[in-house]
């Protein structure tokens, strides 16, 4: 035993023949490039990672299974926020997470996800990180404007990235906030997404109120929890809290920075509103799917109570 910091030969002497794969591997692999190689590694051990957390590997059919089980229900429509990493090895990954999804909701449910593009925003307002103001005009002046088809989303995980792909479903045309559906009901969900208010009453976020839509948080908590934005609208709070965001747009083909009304959202207490819900509505379903720790409640008892506790609590 080392006792400055506490490594065993054995363990020593593991670590060194993972890294020694590791680098076999990545030569193995035809990558000449350091930084590709230093994106192997790191892909090649977080890889490893899942593998050594899991007891075993989730499948198509073992997350259908276990999402059946947990209370989603064949034919309803189905909100999800998520992390495929959450979850353990999983074969196939994030396609046999939406897999899963939509064989448990069968042909006759629509299943809805965010797909997000914070990144069209003015560059000007980004702050982690900034960007120079020397390069602002010019990121203003050639900035491709969202296309539902082609734009990716921006930090919202690989599943919606990989269900957003997925041909047949449909996507919302919001340059920051849109959501994609695909089901029978993803036409009403996706289609006429206002500009103004942008998970509003003119959002899918709406629609999927009117749906009597249920939220699956798979991996993630309530602080993820994007229907509590339709809450913030209907709070009395909201007349108090006005924004002007810019979004890069598409206005008769030709990308345009668009200017519009808003709100300024504020999340930081949705993980309190969120347990507050669970607590003293006792209407979430609480389990585990693969790895990953589910919840699963109704999206519009969840804004009902999040408006009155909202009005309570928020100043």
């Amino acid at each position: 035993m080392n006792g400055k910091c506490g490594i065993t030969v054995d363990d020593a002497a593991e670590d060194g023949l993972r890294a020694c794969r590791a680098r076999r591997s990545f030569q193995r692999s035809g990558y000449t490039n350091p930084l590709d190689q230093l994106k192997w590694l790191s892909m090649s051990s977080r890889l490893e990672q899942l593998i050594r957390a899991s007891d075993e590997p989730a499948t198509t059919g073992s997350l259908r299974r276990e999402i059946v089980a947990l209370g989603v229900a064949e034919g309803t429509t189905l909100a999800v926020h998520s992390s495929l990493s959450s979850l353990g090895f999983v074969v196939g990954g994030a396609v046999a997470a939406v897999l899963a999804l939509e064989d448990a909701l069968g042909p006759a449910g629509t299943l809805a996800m965010p797909t997000h593009t914070g990144d069209l925003s003015d560059p000007g307002g980004w702050e982690n990180p900034p960007v120079p103001k020397a390069w602002l005009e010019v990121m203003r002046q050639d900035f491709p404007a969202f296309d539902p088809a082609l734009t990716p989303t921006f930090r919202m995980g690989v599943i919606p990235e990989c269900f957003r792909n997925q041909s047949g479903t449909m996507r919302s045309n919001h340059p920051l906030c849109s959501w994609a559906a695909r089901g029978p009901s993803a036409p009403s969900i996706t289609n006429g997404h206002q500009l103004r208010m942008a998970q509003g009453e003119g959002s899918p976020l709406a629609r999927l109120y009117d749906l009597d839509a249920n939220v699956l948080l798979l991996g993630v908590d309530y602080n993820n929890n994007t229907c509590c934005h339709l809450a913030e609208y209907r709070s009395r709070h909201s007349a108090h809290r006005a924004s002007r965001p810019s979004a890069a747009f598409s206005v008769d083909g030709h990308s345009t920075w668009v200017t519009y009304d808003d709100i300024s959202w504020k999340d930081d207490d949705f993980l309190e509103l969120g347990y507050a819900f669970e607590r003293e509505r006792a209407a979430v379903r609480v389990g585990r799917i693969a790895g990953a720790r589910a919840k699963l409640f109704s999206l519009r008892a969840c804004v009902d109570f999040a408006v009155a506790w909202m009005d309570r609590n928020r100043t």
